[in-house]
């Protein structure tokens, strides 16, 4: 039983770093993916859809389709995602235009989303409540580990050679998406291999729990039918089902698809109301602030909604709001400024450092091993110094890491170790974080409710990310194109080649001027979100 759970377990934590995996990976080929679908360098708003649709898909189906799979079972609704995914890869990697890869990575974030709690409900299936921390554990580490290398692994893949077949691409940035096919293929199979059906009944006290069957259903006198909702245990009989939370689940085909829907609907609107395709003479679009209105009113029917549902996405019920809010808000701005900073270090690196996709993805990497190392750092400091305390610090170090990061020089090939160092800074801050938030929000959830309170943490740190992307994005674009509305682009006609030359030399180093001003503005802005990040995190809850 205990080989076949963490075969399982394996087959699970594959998927969700799989589809950990691509949230991150376009964050190394951005500007090339841009570029081969027709969006100009200097229009790289117009890009910002690709990152959005994936988070937007992402975070609108992880809480419903988790749902779904109690009724129709983990292992089906986790081929379908697979499958979902290798098409939204395909859809993606033979994209040529802006609208067929966003629709493609769109695709992968509503398969990729469902996975992880999907897959934390598998957890809640086959482990009891003392060992289920553990598993869940495993299957965050995978999650985190995705944010991690996918950038690396995007600038790794990406310098596969250009290859033609039959008129299609398959190298380059290319080569990322049609990986993702085969891989999904292999982790089908692994998943019909090791994961149960349906899941199992739990067995009564003290009973021995039968393994379950990967490949069907249970044979005679193995372990029982999950018992109908509609009727009453008998007396001294085994519990209703559990969900990944450990509570009971609601009954047998409840959805809460109006939660879902009002969910998407308000994340949507938001990004829609943030999404300037001509940021030229304003931050927001023409319909922006209406639309983004519409969206915090959608907002506020979710919550009125999730507050008097019989069925919720998310059901923290049982825990104190003020502290889980508090959490959470961390969580969210935490995760605005690690996609932020994801995006546009990479940018700076390509742009003013004039460096390829993998060793761009290098210089974020002093980052991401800074965040990893924090990570660890934040669980040790946890221990002893509480929650709150190591979570407020590691803001207020983010923040000081970001201002360091705003300062840069315009010639930063020339910084040296600066740019190393105040990537390190930032890095560790916005690790430390993670684990503090993470046990706060255990902390103050019943035990039956910490998987949907692992969840909860996700989906705050996704929305963050959209949010932030979304937001911060249009600011630094319309700061851009505002800095280089009076330029004129040289043309080399009329005049002698030397003169183009010293035109076109101006030229590129005041779009450089204007690259370097929007970017070290928009770290400026991400210090200003950790230092509101430090001061919510006062209000997370003291430690016991």
């Amino acid at each position: 039983m205990r080989a076949a759970r963490r075969v399982a377990l394996g087959a699970g934590g594959a998927v969700v770093l799989l589809a950990a995996l691509d949230a991150y990976v376009v964050v190394t080929v951005l500007i090339d993916i841009a570029r081969d679908v027709g969006v100009p360098l200097n229009h790289l708003e117009r890009a910002t859809p690709i990152v959005t649709g994936f988070l937007l898909g992402y975070v609108a189906a992880m809480p419903l389709l988790g749902r779904l799979s109690d009724r129709y079972g983990r292992r089906p609704l986790i081929h379908a995602c697979l499958a979902a995914f290798a098409v939204g890869s395909v859809l993606t990697a033979l994209a040529a235009g802006e609208v067929m890869v966003v629709a493609g990575r769109t695709v992968q974030g509503v398969a990729g989303g469902a996975l992880l709690p999907i897959t934390m409900a598998l957890i809640g299936d086959l482990w009891d409540e003392h060992e289920r921390p553990l598993a869940l554990g495993a299957v965050g580490a995978a999650q985190e580990l995705g944010s991690a290398l996918g950038p690396l692994y995007g600038g790794l893949v990406a310098q596969i050679s250009s290859v033609m077949l039959v008129g299609v691409e398959l190298g380059g940035w290319h080569a990322i998406f049609w990986i993702n096919v085969p891989l999904a293929a292999l982790a089908a199979v692994a998943v019909q291999l090791t994961v149960p059906g349906r899941p199992a009944a739990p067995a009564a006290p003290g009973a021995t729990a039968a393994p379950p069957n990967p490949a069907g259903p249970a044979a005679p006198g193995a372990a029982a039918a999950p018992p109908n909702p509609a009727e009453p245990a008998a007396p001294g009989a085994a519990a209703a089902p559990l969900d990944p939370t450990g509570a009971a689940q609601p009954p047998a085909g409840r959805v809460d698809v109006v939660g879902g829907a009002l969910l998407a609907v308000a994340l949507a609107l938001l990004v829609i109301g943030l999404y300037n395709p001509d940021p030229a003479t304003a931050v927001l679009p023409p319909w922006g602030l209406p639309t983004i209105a519409a969206g915090a009113v959608a907002a506020g029917v979710f919550v009125w909604w999730e507050i008097r549902s019989p069925v919720r996405l998310l059901d923290l019920s049982g825990t104190r709001k003020g502290p889980l809010l508090a959490t959470l808000g961390v969580s969210f701005l935490a995760g605005a400024a690690l996609l932020v900073t994801m995006v546009f270090v990479q940018f700076t690196a390509q742009t003013l450092l004039g460096k390829d996709e993998l060793d761009a993805a290098l210089v974020l990497a002093r980052f991401l091993a800074a965040l990893t190392v924090g990570a660890l750092l934040g669980g040790l400091l946890a221990r002893k110094l509480g929650e709150r305390a190591v979570a407020v610090a590691g803001m207020v170090v983010a923040a000081a890491g970001y201002w360091l990061m705003s300062r840069w020089p315009l010639d930063l090939a020339g910084a040296g170790l600066v740019v190393d160092i105040d990537l390190v800074v930032a890095g560790l801050g916005l690790g430390v974080v993670i684990a503090p938030v993470s046990s706060a929000v255990l902390r103050v959830s019943p035990a039956a409710q910490h998987g949907v309170a692992s969840a909860a943490i996700v989906v705050a740190r996704m929305m963050g990310m959209l949010i932030g992307i979304a937001a911060v994005s249009a600011w630094g674009f319309y700061r851009f194109q505002s800095l280089t509305a009076h330029l004129d682009t040289p043309l080399p006609f009329g005049v002698e080649a030397a003169t183009y030359q010293r035109q076109l030399a101006e030229y590129t180093a005041k779009v450089q001027a204007a690259l370097h001003t929007e970017y070290t503005e928009m770290f400026l802005v991400t210090a200003v979100i950790c230092l509101l990040g430090a001061a919510v995190a006062l209000l997370m809850p003291r430690s016991g």
